[in-house]
Formats: structure tokens, C-alpha cells, sequence
């Protein structure tokens, strides 16, 4: 058996199964006692990969601030459109939000499990199994402190890599441009004399190739491209504990379920300066007893240091509220918000959130990008009437699915039938303009949102060359978890309000015309 120690910082330490610890301060995962190391393989081409992975890290650890948590408890949780279409428990939505960043977690896990494989020093290539050994206890994490001057060291250290891999990757777009012109020259200078004015241009354009070329080289060496899989492994795999400790601390105290990561004395701190961050969230359901009976944080154990963890991965059951028949039962009123044949799977791999939405929601009927469209069409129409031509409005009848259809025209035939459609009145054209402006004012974000969460998800899309390092959009912002009869009401609504709008808008130009 191996023998071997890990360290991401100084005085972490952990035993893992047939291993012995052996202390130490500096930065390093084992130090193994036998076995020659072989050459470190540099990242190469990879560090493009490795970038997007990086700033996958990165954002989720910029999401994880006090400041940016609470936001979400004040501001997005208890937003109107998230409170009426999502749900109004703060506790269920924070469950989520909770999910959502452990599955993100996991994604950059397994992306840095691959680049492992490459790993000279063969403690880094198990990454996988010391990451298992962080949520089983076995690794005191009380030291990973986040924020700390420690920490951002590294976050530093890790945006610089960005930058300049960033750099890198547009200086070779650049520089593949120039090479296919200069292969371009170089066969025209076969086939036909040059002139002495050609000539100077020609030798301009080899100068101008060769400083690219010199700049490429300049760039590989100071970006993830010549940094070895050791190095840049190390890093990562240092913020992953952070991350991973720092979602325990932020949700432990609404999530029962979570592990306790935090010692007693920072704990203290945390509470004496974030106050309304450690205290209990007022539950405003009817079914608050029930609901909102979260488990005490179990304290740290004196004898190891060490945060107990439980040794099995957390499933969505075991994260979420245990007192629900299925994931979410309740979230919405005889509604689950999670469909039941998802809720036993792991919740970290393959997007199990995202396809966990029941049938009752947006998400689940598969209709969040199709709504978020028509909903920011509508807005543009709302915001410029003059943009509702026949065109456009058979574009937005087109996107709405066959019952959706029918329910417009309903409630368009019932508006003509009552005398309130006809479209001609002033009055009735405004109230119809306050109204769908009013409803629009919590409905557009939640649609915005949704466009943005793809976006920001399509990492196949993303360029290495504009990687970013933000906060992301959480699933419990956009319409994924939304009630789809309530949206599908909201919507009807602001399109039928549209088309008074419009009838007015067309007879007033027909009047105008024919004076």
C-alpha cells in the first residue's frame, strides 16, 4: 500500500483508507515515498478546455460573496415574478438555488478528473477520490477559509491564467487569419512578377506575421498553455474545497441536510457579522410548522478537527426537504415542481435539476425558451407599438403552442362579445397599456433571465477568447420552475392587452390618414 499525504494549505490535512498522513506546510496534494516521477506533460492545446473549466470555478466562487447571497434571499427569491410563478417558500427555492451550485460544482469536478489522467504526480491523477474524501469528513476543511488573503491569491493567480489564455486564443485566430493570406502570397508569387511598390508591401506584411508569431510564443508562456497538468490540477482542485466548504457554510443553515463545515469559532463570527444571513428565514406559507422544522448544525468534532460529512453523496432527497413525498411536492399548491422519476438519481451528474422538472411547470413541458421569446417580443412590441405589423404578430402567434393559441382567441372573443374588445377606445387602450406594462414589470426579467441562463449554460458556444468570471443566473430566476398555468395566463393576458393596444393604435393612424 501507498503511502501518501495531501495538502491544499497549510495545516490541512487528511488519512484517507491504506494511506499514512505525514505533515507539512507547503502547497501540495501527496508526497509520495517511492516512484520516480516522469516528465510533466504541459496542457497544450487542452488549456482552452481548461479555461472554460476555470471560469466556470471562478464565477461560482465571485456567486458565493455575503453581499451576492443575500441578494438572492432579498432580492430574487422575493421578487414578484419568482414569488408568483415559482413559488413563495424561500426555504424550497434556496434548496434549489442550493442544488443548482452542487451540481455546477460537480461539472468542474469531473472536467478536472480528466485532465488528472495526465497528472505526472499520480496522488493528483485520484482526484476524484480526495474530492470524495472532502464530503466523507475526512479532510479538515476548517482552514479553507473563503476570502481569505490565501485565497484570493490563487483566485488572482487563476484570473491572470484567464487573461491571458484569453489573449491567446484571439492572437491565434489572428494569426491563423494571416498564415492563410501569407500561403495566398506566397502562391501568387509563383504565378506572377512582383513590382518594387509589392515588394514593400509584402515585406511590411512578413514583419507584421512575424511579430504575431513572436507574440503567440510570448503569450503560450505565460498563459495555462505551457503550465503543466500538475500545476494547473493543484489550483483547480484548491478551489474546488473552497467552493465546496463555502456552500456549506452559506446554506447549512436552511439546508439540514448539508454537513456542518465551519468550526465553532468562525461560525460565531459569521453570525455576529451577518446576522440576518445565519438567522432562520421567515416561512410566510400556511404550512409553516411543517415545513420550515430545519435540522440542527451538527458541531464539529473536538477530538479530529475535522467537519463530519456524510459518507455517501448527497442525492436529491437527501439534499432537499425530507419530508416530501416526492422532491418538491408542495412547492407550488398541488403541484410538485420536480417530477417523481428524477428524485432518486444523483443530483450532481448530468444536469438531473434541469431535467427534474415536473410536468406542471414551464421546464418540464419544455416551453421555458419558447415562453421567454414570445415574452421579450412582447416586450418590444409593448415598448414600440409602431413594431406590431401583421409580420411581426403572425411571427409571435406562430411561436405559441395550439392551446395557447385557443386561449388567446378566447379571451379575445370574450372581450369582443362583452363590448370591451373593439380596440377604439382612448381609456380602454391605456388601461390595457398599464396593465400589460405592470404585469411585463415582473414577467420580463424572469423571461430575460431564462435567455441568459441558456446563454451563459452553452459552454459549446462560449469562446475561450471571452470567458467570463461572473455571477451566473440560477434555474429559480427564470421560468424552468414556473407554474405553466399561471405563465400561460400572464402570457395570454399581456397579448391580448398587445392587440387593444394595436386596434387602437391602427385606428387612430387610419383616422389621421383619412383627414
Amino acid at each position: 500500500m501507498v503511502a501518501a499525504t495531501m495538502s491544499y494549505f497549510p495545516g490541512l490535512s487528511m488519512t484517507t483508507t491504506g494511506t499514512t498522513a505525514i505533515s507539512s506546510g507547503g502547497f501540495h496534494f501527496f508526497r509520495f515515498r517511492a516512484d520516480s516521477k516522469p516528465q510533466p506533460m504541459i496542457l497544450g492545446i487542452l488549456a482552452f478546455d481548461a479555461a472554460k473549466t476555470i471560469s466556470r470555478l471562478v464565477a461560482l466562487y465571485r456567486s458565493l460573496t455575503d453581499a451576492e447571497f443575500n441578494r438572492h434571499r432579498k432580492e430574487i427569491i422575493q421578487s414578484e415574478g419568482v414569488a408568483y410563478l415559482n413559488s413563495r417558500d424561500e426555504r424550497l427555492l434556496l434548496n434549489l438555488a442550493c442544488a443548482e451550485q452542487l451540481e455546477d460544482l460537480e461539472g468542474a469536478v469531473d472536467a478536472i478528473s480528466r485532465l488528472c489522467a495526465r497528472c505526472s504526480n499520480r496522488s493528483l491523477s485520484r482526484f476524484d477520490l480526495v474530492y470524495a474524501d472532502l464530503k466523507q469528513g475526512l479532510i479538515d476543511i476548517g482552514k479553507l477559509d473563503y476570502g481569505s488573503r490565501k485565497v484570493n491569491r490563487i483566485v488572482e493567480k487563476i484570473e491572470k491564467y484567464l487573461s491571458t489564455t484569453a489573449s491567446l486564443y484571439s492572437a491565434l485566430e489572428s494569426l491563423t487569419q494571416m498564415e492563410t493570406s501569407e500561403r495566398k502570397l506566397k502562391q501568387w508569387k509563383k504565378n506572377f512578377k512582383e513590382n518594387p511598390l509589392q515588394k514593400t508591401n509584402f515585406d511590411l506584411f512578413e514583419s507584421k506575421i512575424a511579430f504575431q508569431r513572436k507574440q503567440v510564443r510570448s503569450l503560450k508562456d505565460v498563459s495555462l498553455w505551457n503550465q503543466t497538468f500538475d500545476k494547473v490540477v493543484s489550483l483547480m482542485a484548491k478551489l474546488v474545497c473552497v467552493v465546496y466548504a463555502r456552500i456549506c457554510i452559506l446554506y447549512g443553515p436552511y439546508i439540514s441536510k448539508l454537513p456542518n463545515a465551519v468550526k465553532r469559532k468562525q461560525q460565531q463570527n459569521n453570525i455576529r457579522i451577518h446576522p440576518e444571513t445565519f438567522a432562520p428565514i421567515m416561512h410566510r406559507d400556511e404550512s409553516r410548522h411543517s415545513m420550515w422544522n430545519s435540522g440542527p448544525i451538527t458541531s464539529t468534532s473536538k477530538k479530529s478537527g475535522l467537519s463530519k460529512f456524510y459518507s455517501r453523496e448527497l442525492n436529491v432527497n437527501m439534499l432537499l426537504l425530507p419530508d416530501k413525498a416526492s422532491l418538491l411536492a408542495g412547492l407550488m399548491p398541488g403541484n410538485s415542481c420536480v417530477s417523481e422519476e428524477s428524485s432518486g438519481g444523483n443530483l450532481w451528474r448530468n444536469n438531473v435539476l434541469l431535467h427534474s422538472a415536473a410536468r406542471t411547470t414551464v421546464g418540464g413541458a419544455g416551453l421555458a425558451m419558447r415562453y421567454a421569446n414570445v415574452i421579450m417580443m412582447a416586450e418590444q412590441f409593448l415598448q414600440g407599438p409602431g413594431s406590431m405589423g401583421e409580420g411581426a404578430r403572425g411571427q409571435v402567434y406562430e411561436m405559441l403552442p395550439a392551446q395557447l393559441r385557443e386561449k388567446v382567441r378566447a379571451k379575445l372573443r370574450g372581450l369582443r362579445s362583452g363590448g370591451r374588445g373593439g380596440g377604439g377606445g382612448r381609456e380602454m387602450a391605456e388601461g390595457w397599456r398599464e396593465a400589460v406594462e405592470r404585469m411585463m414589470g415582473w414577467l420580463g426579467p424572469v423571461a430575460e433571465d431564462t435567455l441568459r441562463w441558456q446563454a451563459e449554460r452553452n459552454t459549446e458556444k462560449q469562446r475561450p477568447g471571452s470567458l467570463d468570471t461572473k455571477g451566473r443566473v440560477l434555474l429559480i430566476q427564470t421560468l424552468h420552475f414556473a407554474d405553466v398555468e399561471k405563465t400561460e395566463a400572464a402570457i395570454v393576458e399581456v397579448l391580448v392587452g398587445l392587440s387593444c393596444i394595436y386596434r387602437y393604435e391602427d385606428t387612430r393612424s387610419c383616422y389621421y390618414e383619412s383627414d
